[in-house]
């Protein structure tokens, strides 16, 4: 089994701030090895560069490939998460993170929200267990498409729903969105990048629903 790895995406030479973008993907029998081809890994390239164009030169990215696949008692990809930050802060110094994930990614990214170095979280149709709980001082976006049926829709509502109004976070709901983000994948990009470049830098948000977000609504559809 390797070690979880960092692939930088853009790393200008002082950036203000770093983001972390997580990919999802279930093991699969006794291969639980990951790869930098894999679809679940694949998927977050556009998601990335989406955020490192948004970015410029003030934003560090980076996408984490994890140590191995899925999630079990042993090594999680929370895990491989601590482990990224620490490689960053000696990058970088000790900068504003972002966490972006996806599916289990983005429920690592929930889960790892609480590190003193996370800014803001954005969750993109993560896949949740009943019990997860949210506990962070980060600015927290959950993005989920009315049509994902891998990763519940309900569960994140659930979720959301607990850990309000502890944690400052909100839902975006994409209408048709299903859990590949191939279907209104721009929305899903854009959304995240968004939410970023707002959190990390202090942009002003281009779309409706973010601006919506960081004005106080906790719930938009998009």
């Amino acid at each position: 089994m390797t070690g979880p790895r960092l692939i930088p995406v853009r790393t200008p030479s002082r950036p203000e701030g770093v983001v972390l973008v997580l990919h999802g993907g279930a093991a699969r029998g006794d291969d639980a090895t990951v790869s930098p081809t894999q679809l679940s890994v694949l998927r977050m390239v556009p998601v990335a560069r989406r955020v490192a164009r948004a970015g410029g030169r003030r934003l560090a990215v980076h996408r984490l490939l994890n140590s191995h696949r899925g999630w079990d008692s042993r090594t999680t990809p929370v895990m491989d998460v601590a482990w990224a930050l620490e490689r960053v802060l000696e990058l970088h110094g000790d900068l504003p993170v972002a966490l972006v994930g996806h599916s289990l990614g983005g429920r690592a990214a929930l889960l790892a929200a609480g590190d003193p170095a996370v800014r803001s979280v954005v969750a993109l149709n993560p896949w949740l267990r009943p019990d997860d709980r949210l506990r962070t001082e980060a600015r927290v976006l959950v993005v989920h498409g009315t049509d994902d049926r891998i990763a519940r829709p309900a569960a994140s509502l659930d979720l959301v729903a607990r850990a309000r109004p502890s944690v400052d976070v909100s839902r975006v709901e994409v209408v048709g969105g299903r859990h590949a983000m191939l279907r209104r994948g721009r929305t899903f990009e854009s959304l995240a990048a968004d939410f970023v470049t707002a959190t990390l830098l202090g942009s002003s948000p281009r779309s409706d629903a973010v601006a919506a977000v960081l004005a106080g609504e906790r719930s938009v559809q998009v």
